[in-house]
């Protein structure tokens, strides 16, 4: 269905919603109406509410009251407003409103529930993109950065800057997200290490508080809100604008896949190279896991050479994948060869396993949407995601692989989807900001990103979950959880540690009434 047709759908449903008020739910169980004075694009169709509640995580289902399609801020600065102690229309009188839960969501892409608001109102960021549409991305006159509706999605603001030969330096493995969700979490990938996460290539932010206040903010400029909103999980407010650092783009990327036998080797390497910083230092660097136990995916790899790879896995059950890019164009193509050559020569994978592609610097970026429509056409997209992701110290990564990969990942009889094993630098996050990190110069990023397909069930999947989080508890490694949902507030107290008296305290300036992001389960 093409976006006009979705627009006019979506009007024709508003026009004909408008006509009465909209029933939500309190957040003490009681009726309350978003009269129509409020002007509001609100929408209860059963489509929108189905839409809104579930996401990619497929484990979790909460039906909002409504949906707010929102043409402007402005509606959804009023709805907050009214949530903080409007007037309801019940039998024709006015009386003041209970409060009620308010989401933002963008592309749905959280595992748990993070961005529903169940009997309450979820805001489609989307919309705000569309309305904000050709203006949802606006570059600098002089390229050093993008203005950018929160709702619009990653990729769209690749094909802006890249038509202007600028780019921003960091991003998260898969693009089809939106900017104010990634935002509001960290926005990690394989950049990571050498400009750090998203939320630290920020200059300002629009943000709608929880009190429905308008701001625009800063390091400069209410700094409390920026620095407590990037990283935010969405509890002090709802980001819609995002200044997006901005620097020149390369034209290609020389993308390679290194094998290892070794361990040890494989960590000694991968941190050796997220310590250069110089002209000779690669752009991207990621680790992934190759296990006899699962499916050995090859495409990457030559069709001649598919075969050798497959029985090196099998050989020693399990492979260390070293991916790593570096980015040029015609002014730097002369170092390329010389780079390549140093990597071959200075790291101790295992003989003839080094594998290079040239590509496009966009395809480069995008390589996860070819394996989206490979699952999608297998019908194992739209499946339960029990994903865990976390943080390692690198001085326990050692401990962590051998109890956790060699412990109880080779043990399982199957393993599905991905496991993710890189490091990057501390000193390259802010620590103002909310996110949480270990307490270590450098740390690894684990993500076991598992999917429940066929016969699997998703919760065996979780219980390898939870036999992970109690290997680390019991052998006293210090991670942190990253796309976490806990359910108990000492956890969330444990997990933001010396954050948390600080956090709060926001949550109190910014959104008193605790009606924002109520999916994240933290003030509840």
């Amino acid at each position: 269905m093409t976006n006009t047709l979705c627009l006019s759908l979506i009007t024709l449903i508003t026009l004909f919603i408008s006509l009465t008020p909209t029933l939500i739910k309190s957040d003490e169980g009681i009726d309350v109406f978003l009269p129509i004075s409020l002007n509001l694009t609100v929408l209860t169709d059963p489509f929108s509410i189905s839409a809104a509640s579930h996401d990619f995580g497929n484990i979790t289902d909460e039906n909002p009251g409504a949906v707010l399609c929102p043409s402007s801020t402005t509606e959804v600065a009023r709805l907050l407003r009214f949530a903080n102690g409007g007037f309801s229309y019940n039998k024709g009188s006015t009386s003041p409103a209970s409060t009620f839960k308010v989401a933002a969501r963008g592309q749905g892409h959280s595992l748990r529930g993070q961005a529903s608001a169940p009997g309450g109102v979820v805001v489609n960021m989307t919309c705000l993109a569309m309305a904000a549409k050709p203006a949802a991305v606006v570059i600098s006159a002089d390229g050093t950065y993008a203005d950018v509706a929160a709702g619009t999605m990653w990729v769209d603001v690749l094909k802006a800057a890249v038509d202007r030969g600028v780019s921003p330096v960091t991003w998260t493995d898969y693009l089809y997200l939106s900017v104010g969700g990634t935002l509001s979490n960290a926005g990690i990938g394989g950049q990571t290490f050498r400009h750090g996460p998203q939320i630290s290539n920020v200059h300002e932010l629009d943000v709608i508080t929880g009190k429905g206040e308008m701001m625009t903010c800063s390091p400069k400029l209410n700094p409390e809100l920026f620095y407590g909103v990037l990283g935010g999980l969405g509890q002090f407010g709802i980001i819609t604008r995002a200044r997006i650092a901005l620097d020149h783009a390369p034209t290609r990327v020389k993308w390679s896949r290194i094998l290892y036998s070794d361990f040890s080797a494989f960590k000694r390497d991968q941190e050796r190279l997220i310590s250069m910083t110089n002209d000779l230092g690669v752009d991207f660097l990621e680790g992934q896991l190759m296990m006899s136990n699962g499916f050995v995916d090859t495409s990457f790899f030559p069709l001649s050479d598919q075969t050798r790879v497959a029985s090196l896995v099998n050989d020693h059950r399990i492979i260390y994948v070293l991916e790593v890019a570096k980015y040029y164009d015609r002014t730097t193509l002369p170092i390329i060869d010389q780079v390549i050559d140093t990597l071959s020569r200075t790291l101790g994978f295992a003989p003839g396993f080094m594998f290079v592609q040239d590509v496009p610097y966009f395809d480069f970026l995008n390589r996860v949407r070819n394996e989206e429509d490979k699952l999608r056409s297998l019908g194992l997209w739209e499946v339960p995601h029990p994903w865990l992701n976390i943080f390692v110290p690198g001085s326990r990564i050692q401990d962590f692989h051998d109890g956790v990969i060699n412990g109880l990942l080779l043990n399982q009889t199957s393993t599905s989807g991905v496991t993710l094993f890189y490091p990057t630098n501390r000193n390259k996050w802010n620590n103002r900001m909310s996110t949480m990190t270990p307490d270590e110069d450098v740390f690894y990023v684990i993500g076991l990103l598992q999917s429940a397909g066929g016969s699997q069930n998703w919760q065996e999947l979780e219980n390898l979950n939870d036999k992970v989080i109690q290997f680390c508890e019991n052998s006293g490694i210090k991670i942190k959880e990253y796309l976490m949902h806990y359910t108990r507030k000492e956890d969330w107290v444990k997990h933001f540690g010396p954050k948390w008296d600080d956090f709060l305290r926001k949550k109190i300036m910014f959104d008193p009434k605790r009606l924002l992001s109520p999916g994240q389960d933290i003030f509840n």
